[in-house]
């Protein structure tokens, strides 16, 4: 391949921004701050300022595959300039525009998002911003760490920009999997029957006649590193894979294992670590969103042989271990669209064991993962749900407590509802594991309260749960949300009064 070529106008972040109009809506590459483009929307953010002290309106709509960093999510929101945003956020101030209600946001399945741009379900896209390692005059894009929903906004977009970045090499060619299912009604099977089947093209390919500038630059992902394990999340890393130890023993999952997904953050981290160190877990494959950095160290010690997923979202010490080694990692790893690695047909097929992260689980199994007090939102649902409803066995996790102690995160009723009861089958914590398969309503909350709730909170509970006895799910509406409402009032969720 060839970087920068004489048949596309070379342009500065600045010119680029330029041409981006008030009201236009962007699909920018990125999932987490992996691949995300990073100089133009800092450029666009500026003449949004700009925009508005000269007195004119200046907002664009932003779609990227997941979460992205400063440069882009918390730059365009401290600029006021996201008139709305999908599907999914992490940024700080970006959130805090949302739950002021200044940017709107809609939550979306992160594998629903490709096909619901491509149905014009989310309207028009006039741009499609794109980070690449490289870029042929045919049209050919190579993406960098992550590809999300960026062939889809190729694909739809009237005109592209291209963010090269020299930061990444070239040599990333082979790391990727371009593919887009047809749309229905010609849709066909996706034809993956293990996590490391190739089925698509090495880049993004274009009409070439799209791509309105190439902007030259040499940036870091902005993905930061994980906290250590603590006590707690290495508990339950060490729950979850003792839980997986016993199915497997039991013969509820194959011998040969099954391919793992994995949340974002350093639950996921201490989950993938205890997994590779557990004894009786044989090495096993990734079919997953993100890969983290302890992906990193288990391949390398053969406990992870093969990893899939559509972003490598890498402190910058693990990014460049993958770099200095690329004939070691490119076999073993592959990069595919977010449709692909979240498809529920996929995750099914392949019996994906998934592993998610809970805000709060209520006695009888519904999950939260979105909402703080059932208003604020966090982050957003991410791929949660589709892995989750289709998974060969549905896990969350989360600790017993949080806020040094004063909020339990398991409550009689879930403040927001993600996950239903029907798609979750185990709630683990530091405290130990509730296996909910085949368990009614009344099992399933006794199990809860004295496998998982914090021993603070267990009297508690149970108080509530005793306390209503007819119906098949013992549920009293006055005293639902009484936790909720005593953390409201006083900072502290004990001491709720049953009425």
């Amino acid at each position: 391949m060839s970087a920068l070529l004489t048949s596309f106008p070379t342009l500065s972040a600045e010119e680029a921004a330029a041409l981006i109009n008030d009201g236009d809506t962007i699909g920018f590459s990125g999932f987490t701050p992996a691949g995300a483009a990073k100089v133009i929307p800092k450029a666009l953010a500026a003449r949004a300022r700009a925009e508005h002290e000269a007195g004119r309106p200046f907002k664009v709509a932003v779609v990227t595959g997941a979460s992205t960093g400063d440069s882009l999510d918390g730059a365009l929101a401290q600029a006021d300039a996201i008139s709305w945003r999908t599907p999914y956020q992490s940024n700080k101030y970006l959130r805090q525009s949302i739950n002021a209600g200044k940017t709107r946001f809609f939550d979306m399945h992160l594998s629903q998002l490709p096909q619901n741009v491509r149905y014009g379900f989310l309207g028009p896209f006039r741009w499609a911003i794109v980070e690449a390692a490289d870029v042929t005059a045919a049209g050919e894009i190579l993406l960098t760490t992550s590809v999300g929903a960026t062939p889809t906004f190729c694909r739809v977009a009237d005109k592209i920009l291209i963010e090269l970045n020299r930061f990444h090499p070239r040599d990333l060619r082979g790391l990727h999997d371009i593919y887009e299912p047809a749309d229905p009604p010609r849709r066909r099977e996706i034809p993956i029957y293990r996590p490391d089947d190739r089925i698509g093209s090495t880049v993004v390919k274009v009409d070439p006649s799209k791509i309105a500038g190439i902007i030259d630059n040499n940036q870091a992902d902005e993905s930061g590193g994980f906290e250590p394990a603590d006590d707690t999340t290495r508990t339950i890393g060490l729950n979850v894979a003792s839980f997986l130890a016993a199915e497997l023993k039991a013969g509820r999952i194959p011998s040969e294992f099954l391919p793992i997904q994995s949340g974002v953050g350093n639950i996921a981290n201490a989950v993938l670590g205890a997994l590779g160190d557990h004894p009786d877990i044989p090495p096993f494959q990734m079919y997953s969103e993100v890969i983290q950095d302890s992906v990193i160290g288990l391949m390398e010690t053969e406990k992870i042989t093969f990893a899939t997923a559509t972003s490598l979202t890498l402190s910058a010490e693990s990014l460049q271990q993958v770099y200095g080694n690329l004939p070691f990692f490119r076999p073993r790893i592959m990069l595919r669209p977010q449709e692909i690695t979240n498809n529920p047909e996929i995750v099914r097929r392949l019996g994906i064991v998934s592993v998610n992260t809970a805000i709060e689980v209520d006695l009888f199994g519904n999950v939260n993962s979105t909402h703080v007090m059932g208003k604020s939102l966090m982050n957003g649902i991410g791929g949660s749900g589709d892995f989750t409803r289709n998974a060969y066995i549905s896990i969350f996790t989360c600790p017993s407590v949080a806020k040094g102690g004063k909020i339990s995160t398991l409550v009689p009723l879930v403040s927001h509802l993600d996950h239903s009861e029907h798609s979750v089958q185990a709630i683990i914590t530091e405290q130990g594991i509730a296996d909910l398969r085949g368990k009614s309503p009344n099992e399933r909350a006794r199990l809860i309260v004295n496998n998982c709730a914090h021993p603070d909170f267990r009297d508690e509970l149970l108080g509530y749960f005793e306390m209503t006895r007819d119906g098949h799910t013992p549920q009293t509406l006055a005293n639902a949300f009484k936790m909720h409402q005593q953390f409201l009032a006083t900072g502290d969720m004990r001491g709720a009064i049953w009425s």
